[in-house]
């Protein structure tokens, strides 16, 4: 409250939040969430690449009518150009303090209209940029070193930008994923919203992912199940999701002989009525940043196996939060699974932790909060 009263004397700060797009991911519901829980000390405006996607409706509630500055298609053409040029004047024309632009596309434009208007422009990188190949890396390292600030949601990301980028440390802060757990249980308590296969009480695990990206390793999964089945161990696994790659894996599940026990789900609203009635969950990708899957999958109470990149190791501690496990080494998820299944005592204790963990370190307010305080700190030069 003091903090808020000491700021009633200013004039509002003015911010913008952009982002690509209001499509369904973790990016977007971050953004909302910033939205939703910043102080009224700040004059928020939304700026996006393209104003559509299911999540825009959120948005309008909120009172937000999003400017867009859109691609049209490659960034390499005369209209990004042009798209720099309308937001730097838009930037100018509504007195615009900070920018914080949260994915790669729109950092090509943000950046530079940020530097051509005057205004401080903070760049997230919530990804250890592995789906980008060697020229768009090499611009958005770039195009990060030009902002004022720099936010990564995972130390991995940190690390990569200071030693692999050369930013200096003072100019880059971690600020973890925030989870709303009252808004978490009330999904939770809703049910499903579908049926779920049936699997005469074997124990069940859940990984939630797309199934656009190879990164994912659901193969891995797969494999490990092969595995736990030949030793006659049950355990069936829902995979959450959608994407071209998801014809091929249940292919490959027939061909492992494992497509009774491995239930393609497609894409579910209800995640957190699902974990709710798992045992375990998992993550085996080869590059994450902070995974929301995984955070809540630690809100349900799930002790979560994940592989040992990106900001899995922020979230889990081997042994305490769950089990991390090397990526793209089945064998190592299938002796995890085993461990679980063989100790439901230590699971429960683990999946405890796990949520213990996330509503003391991952709440909603704490990433708001030291939001707020880096937009002061950067802009004002003093602490929220």
């Amino acid at each position: 409250m003091r903090r808020e009263e000491a700021r009633m004397g200013q004039e509002p700060l003015r911010l913008v939040q952009f982002t690509r797009s209001f499509h369904i991911g973790g990016t977007e519901v971050q953004v909302l969430e910033l939205l939703r829980g910043l102080p009224p000390s700040y004059r928020l405006q939304v700026s996006v690449l393209d104003d559509s996607g299911p999540l825009i409706g959120a948005v309008w509630k909120l009172g937000h009518a999003p400017a867009a500055f859109p691609l049209k298609g490659s960034v390499v053409q005369a209209n990004t150009a042009y798209q720099v040029y309308r937001m730097a004047r838009w930037l100018r024309q509504h007195r615009v303090e900070l920018v914080h632009v949260h994915d790669f596309y729109s950092t090509m434009v943000a950046v530079p209209a940020a530097k051509l208007a005057g205004t401080k422009v903070i760049v997230g990188r919530l990804d250890l940029s592995h789906w980008q190949g060697r020229a768009r890396r090499a611009v958005h390292s770039r195009l990060t070193r030009m902002a004022d600030h720099v936010i990564g949601n995972a130390e991995a990301i940190r690390n990569q930008l200071i030693t692999e980028e050369g930013l200096p440390a003072s100019r880059v802060s971690v600020i973890h994923n925030g989870l709303d757990l009252p808004r978490f249980e009330s999904r939770r308590r809703e049910g499903l919203r579908g049926p779920l296969p049936e699997t005469g009480g074997a124990p069940v695990v859940v990984h939630v992912a797309n199934m656009s990206h190879p990164v994912k390793r659901q193969e891995d999964l797969l494999l490990a199940l092969a595995m736990l089945r030949h030793e006659g161990v049950k355990l069936h696994a829902f995979l959450v999701g959608d994407g071209e790659r998801r014809p091929g894996l249940e292919k490959l599940a027939g061909e492992l002989g494992v497509r009774d026990i491995v239930h393609f789900l497609r894409h579910r609203t209800d995640v957190p009525a699902i974990y709710a009635r798992a045992n375990f969950g998992v993550l085996c990708s080869t590059a994450e940043g902070m995974s929301n899957a995984v955070m809540e999958g630690m809100a349900a109470g799930l002790p979560m196996v994940v592989t040992r990149v990106g900001g899995n190791t922020d979230l889990v501690r081997d042994g305490e939060r769950g089990l991390v496990v090397d990526p793209e080494r089945p064998a190592q998820l299938a002796q995890a699974f085993r461990q679980l299944l063989s100790n439901p005592e230590k699971a429960r204790e683990m999946g405890k932790a796990a949520r213990d963990f996330v509503a003391r370190e991952l709440s909603l307010e704490k990433m708001v909060r030291r939001h707020d305080a880096l937009y002061q700190r950067i802009v004002r030069g003093t602490d929220a």
